[in-house]
Formats: structure tokens, sequence, C-alpha cells
């Protein structure tokens, strides 16, 4: 029988309870258990795939084209665990189950409630989850705050289910707040305490405090907090400020937060291995392969939870190359300016992430011609690959005007249009090309190599455009090459340039960011480091041979001044 570990959160959103949850489920594996991890959501959205980055963050899919919220990555990221959309679920998604089961007539009649037949329906499906998987630990975040109206079902469901465990079979960990009030000079604990109170008038007490700070807590101030939270006092766990999130779970080892659990629990686990983990926070403190710089032209850069995942991956392949992965963004618009190319001269690299809608892409498509003509390593994801594809057919083929659908429904060339599997579908919820798709790779291309020779893989997709198969053959008299395409043959999922032409430059309809993990970096990301480094010494080396007068960065921008 799998044992409950659930995670609330309070005073204030974006505390880190994903990080916390993920951090446990890692130390948790550390000691040899097996976790599975849920997210519960309190909005009324059916899945976060049409809320907007700015607001919501990142969307993360899983194998079976789930759209999740980003702590899903975080998941994947710290764990082993291997999730799907059971591991996900929002109001929206549970209040849907129970109406469609009443509209069926499952409920022969009844009047339905939220108790307890929405409170039911949560509980099922946290059980679902331990009942497939069979996991030492279930691992539960409610999303959200103590005290929040829309959290209040899930709240209830989970204190139902730790009486029906029973003790030792179920704990509470909440993360909650102690700000440092600079004026003062002191950490104050009446946000915590207030928060504990609230969690506790429903009738749930917790076990273990987080409680997130900038300063480390004193001693007193944890058996402060322990007297009026009614927990022990080496349960109160500082979750203080880190450079890295990686190095949480070390931060919540040294203070005996994995006993603690263990103890709790009655769990039977074996010592706790952390060398890798250990090794990992080292080489991204303290790289010893020197450094890189990498530019991300985007539209969402306001908000960076918006790339969640490619921020990560990157700082994977840096670990891979044991290199400091310093990571710009470039807000797409703001290159539309004549001294672009000066804004791009100093980057080692260019990355064009995914995203949808007109606005910024024009920038793009300019960092990506800067890319191509200079020889400056360039990565394309999604909305990347397919600007790059515009990108070649203007530039390179001279077909003017050439455009993807999305941005320009008259172009006189649609390089890239809708999926055709979605055409006169308007419904936006869930009808992308979503999840784990299969791609072969060409034979001796770059992209066979950077993957280690393979013929075959499989990456996460989710997009609702597609590259237009009639213009293949003119973009490939010019040079292009569809190094990944679909097992169907219907889907061009690669593009690179030749390496004689061009060092490294690759596009991918996929989004490898979601595959990528800290101790094992996507091969794409580990490889696009590796060539962003490689070009930065490259052109250090020609600086040197040149003396003071700089004729790399002169030949760049003399390049992009004609095709």
């Amino acid at each position: 029988m799998p044992k409950y570990i659930f995670v609330t959160g309070g005073v204030v959103s974006s505390l880190g309870k994903g990080l916390a949850a993920s951090s446990i489920g890692c130390l948790l594996e550390s000691r040899g258990l097996q976790v599975a991890l849920i997210k519960l959501d309190p909005y009324i959205n059916v899945d976060p795939g049409t809320m907007s980055p700015f607001q919501h963050g990142e969307v993360f899919v899983t194998d079976d084209g789930a759209e999740t919220d980003l702590d899903l990555g975080h998941y994947e990221r710290f764990t082993q665990a291997h999730l799907s959309r059971a591991n996900n679920w929002t109001t929206g998604r549970i209040y849907l189950s129970v109406i469609e089961k009443e509209r069926r007539g499952d409920y022969l009649g009844k009047t339905i409630q939220v108790i307890p037949h929405i409170t039911n329906e949560i509980k099922e499906a946290v059980r679902t989850v331990a009942e497939k998987d069979k996991p030492d630990v279930v691992i539960v975040e409610i999303g959200g705050t103590v005290g929040d109206i829309e959290s209040l079902p899930f709240l209830e469901a989970i204190r139902q289910m730790g009486n029906e465990e029973g003790a030792g079979n179920a704990i509470f960990v909440h993360v909650t707040l102690v700000p440092y009030i600079a004026a003062a000079g002191e950490l104050k604990t009446k946000p915590t305490q207030h928060s504990v109170r609230d969690l506790r008038e429903i009738g749930i007490a917790p076990d273990i405090l987080l409680c997130r700070s900038e300063k480390p807590l004193s001693r007193e101030l944890r058996s402060k907090i322990a007297l009026f939270c009614n927990v022990k006092e080496p349960a109160v766990i500082s979750a203080q400020d880190v450079d890295t999130i990686y190095d949480v779970p070390l931060a919540f080892h040294e203070q005996g937060l994995d006993d603690l659990i263990v103890t709790q629990l009655k769990l039977d686990s074996h010592q706790v291995d952390l060398a890798e983990w250990r090794q990992l926070v080292e080489t991204i403190r303290e790289p010893s392969g020197g450094e890189t710089s990498i530019a991300i032209v985007g539209k969402y850069v306001e908000l960076e939870d918006s790339y969640k995942s490619l921020r990560e991956a990157l700082t994977h392949g840096g670990v891979a190359n044991n290199l400091k992965v310093d990571v710009k963004w470039i807000e797409s618009e703001e290159l539309m300016d004549d001294d672009y190319e000066n804004r791009l001269r100093d980057f080692d690299a260019i990355l064009v992430p995914g995203g949808f809608g007109k606005r910024g892409v024009a920038g793009m498509i300019r960092a990506i011609h800067y890319a191509r003509k200079t020889r400056t390593p360039y990565f394309g994801i999604c909305l990347g690959m397919q600007t790059a594809c515009i990108e070649f057919a203007r530039n390179a083929c001279e077909l003017k005007d050439a455009d993807s659908t999305e941005f320009d429904l008259e172009t006189p060339h649609p390089i890239i249009f809708k999926l055709r599997d979605l055409v006169d579908v308007e419904e936006l919820g869930g009808t992308m090309r979503l999840g784990a798709w299969a791609c072969r790779v060409a034979p001796g291309s770059l992209v066979q190599e950077v993957y280690g020779g393979v013929d075959e893989i499989s990456e996460r997709h989710r997009h609702r455009y597609e590259f237009n198969p009639e213009y293949r053959q003119k973009l490939e008299q010019e040079g292009l090459v569809f190094s990944g395409v679909s097992e169907d043959g219907k889907f061009m999922e690669m593009i690179e340039l030749p390496r004689e032409s061009h060092p490294w430059f690759i596009g991918c309809q996929f989004h490898p960011e979601y595959k990528s993990k800290p101790l094992k970096a996507h091969p794409l990301f580990a490889a696009f480091v590796r060539a962003a480094h490689e070009n930065r010494l490259q052109s250090e080396t020609s600086m040197e041979k040149n003396g003071e007068v700089d004729l790399v960065m002169h030949d760049r921008l003399s390049a992009t001044s004609g095709d």
C-alpha cells in the first residue's frame, strides 16, 4: 500500500511548492524508493493549453499529449517519474468528469454535490495513479494557497484521505513564507502562523513546515514557529533562497527532511546517495570548461517561466559540457530597428523558441538571417523551425512574401500552413498535434550524429501548423536539408544546413526541452551548447591572430548585407 505526502502552500503564491514536491521526490528516490507525483490545480480551465504564457507560464507536454502545469516539468527533471494526463487535474477537469458521469446517469438520479461527489472524484484521481504506478510514495501538490475559495474542494479531499489512510500512511507538508522586513532587520513569523491557523481551521494539521525566506532561520525562530504552529522543532525546515534550484534537495537533506519523512511514514529505505546530485550542483556553480553566451530571441521573454523547460535544458547542456551558459533574453520585437545586428554580434549562438501568433515573428526572421549568414550556431524549436524555413524561402530561394498562413492567409507562398488534420477545426483546447511522435533521422546528417547514430527518435510535440511539403524540393535545391521526417512521411520534423555551409544550424518541430534532465542532458542541447562554445573559441582565436582589428565580426556584419 502506498504512502501519501500532501504538499500545500500558504500566504502567497509562487513560493515553490512544485520545487518542494520535486525535491522531496528526488530525496526519496535517492534512498531507493519509487515515487509518483500529482499536481491538483484549482483553476476552472480544463487544462492550461489555452492560457496566456504571461499569466500561467509554460505549458508542459507529456508523452501522451496532455497539456499540463509547468510543475510537471520539475517533477520529471528531479525524479525518474514518467508522467501523463493522469498526473495533473484541474478543477475544470474534475467538474467536467463529474458532469459527464451525471449526464450518463452514473449517479442514479442523486443530487450532485461538492461533498461527496467532487471530493470523491478528486480522491479517485489520486488513488488511480497509486494503483496504476504502484509507487512506494505518492506526492500530491495542491496548487494555489490556503484560504483561496477555489482550493477548498481539493483541501477537503486530502483532509479526508489523511483520515482514511490513517496515521503513518499520510503526512502534510506546508510551504509558507517567513518574510524579511529590511527596515526592521528581522524575519517575521506571523504570516506563517496565520497560514497554519487557516489550514488547521479546515481540519488539516501540518506535520512538516517548509519556511521560504531570504535569510536563514535561527534556532530561536524555528523554536518560535514550532511552538505557535504545533509542530516539532526539527520539522521546521528552512527553505532559504538558493542560487540554483538543483541545490534545493541538498539543502533539505542537510536539515534532515528525508529522515523526517521516512520516519513519519515508517518507510523501509536505503541510506541516501546524493553523490551525482552534489556533482551536478558543483558543476553548475563552478564549471571548469569556461563559459558561452546564448541569445534566446522570443516573444514571451518578460516572464521567464514561459520558457522554463528551455532555460533548464540549456543549463543541462552546460553541465554536459562543463560550461557556464550565459543566457540573454531578447524580445524579438526589439530587433526591428536598424541596429539589430549589433545586438546579436556578441553572442556565441542564437536560439528561437516556440510560440503562437504573428507578433514578433519579423524580429525572429531577422535573427535567423543573421545566424545563417554569419555562420553563428542556430537552434530553432517549433516556431523557431518554421520561421527558419520562412527565412530560407525568402532569402535563399527568392520566394517573395513567403510566410505562414498563421500570419498571412493571403501569402503567395504558404511555406507553413495549418495541420492538414485540423482543417475546419476551430476549437483551440487540445486540438494541436500533441505528445510523443516517432521521427526517422536521415543517414549521415548532423542530426543523426547528435543523437548518437540512431535511425529513429521519439520527441514531444505541441503545434498547430506544419511545413508545407509542396515546397520541400524547392528548399532542398537551395541547400536546406530535411533531416527528420515522421514515420508516415507526412510531417517534416527537422531541418539543418550542410556542415560545409554552416557549422551548426538545426531546427526541429518538436520540443526537446521537455525531455531534458539535469543528469542526462538532451543531446540537442548538449550539442548546441558545445557548438556555441566552439564558435566562441574560434572567434577568440581569430581575433588574437588579427590583433586589435576584429575581422571576424567585421566579416559577420558584412555578410548580412545581401544574399
